[in-house]
């Protein structure tokens, strides 16, 4: 093959890097999210008995920021109830069962069956009983204003209508229920294009669905922690 052969093929050189660079974005950076759940749920399957490990989920941590400050918003009010939306392997579900001192349920949901079943199921000694279920996020098999709490962390970014989702949250919660999302921050977010993510958006638009108490908390390098609480109209008229 002379000269003029090998320059023909050589634009595949570039061609080539541009696939894989685009295979790395959606399968890695991204996680699947571009390419649809059931994509998502699949890849999360694949690696869900190595997922804390990957992580390098700390318990004191996990209970430090959101165990112990849940616990201490739901002291008083049992039997109460939480939602944890992409509970993936139970990290609230631990962290909460470990802050708190009277009893209370918590419901796991998830797309990745797979991730569900690494969460600790709780012997019968356990203050938190567990229950178990695949479901979608941006829609929800749970009755309206039926729980007390909803968190959902690292996850709102895969969700391709992220604001849908925000609204089945709200939904499900009761009248000045609480709201712990996990928002995504930093140089990361250039990964999930079009997403509900990067500092300010996921505030503004709680506030725009008339969320109130909307705090921001310093979380990881990542991730912001967003605190919000639904309006109680009950609340005001016996003021």
């Amino acid at each position: 093959m002379g000269l003029t052969g090998i320059w023909r093929w050589l634009w595949l050189i570039p061609l080539a890097g541009v696939i894989v660079g685009l295979l790395y974005w959606l399968l890695v950076l991204s996680e699947g999210t571009y390419l649809g759940k059931s994509t998502v749920a699949w890849l999360y399957d694949r690696y869900a008995k190595r997922y804390d490990r990957v992580k390098r989920v700390r318990a004191y941590y996990e209970q430090r920021f959101v165990g112990l400050p849940l616990a201490e918003w739901l002291a008083g009010r049992a039997p109460w109830r939480v939602l944890d939306v992409a509970a993936g392997t139970g990290r609230v579900a631990t962290a909460l069962a470990a802050s708190i001192d009277e009893p209370g349920v918590l419901v796991a949901v998830d797309h990745a069956v797979g991730m569900l079943e690494q969460t600790p199921r709780r012997g019968a000694d356990s203050l938190l009983a567990v229950c178990y279920a695949q479901q979608d996020a941006e829609h929800l098999g749970i009755a309206s204003e039926s729980v007390d709490a909803v968190t959902c962390l690292e996850a709102l970014e895969f969700m391709p209508h992220g604001k849908t989702a925000v609204r089945e949250f709200l939904r499900v919660l009761k009248p000045g229920g609480m709201l712990l999302v996990s928002n995504r921050i930093g140089h990361d977010c250039w990964y999930f294009l079009g997403r509900l993510c990067k500092r300010g958006r996921l505030e503004a638009y709680l506030q725009e669905l008339g969320m109130e108490q909307v705090r921001r908390q310093d979380w990881q390098v990542f991730y912001d922690l967003v605190w919000a609480f639904k309006p109680n109209p009950n609340r005001l008229e016996t003021q």
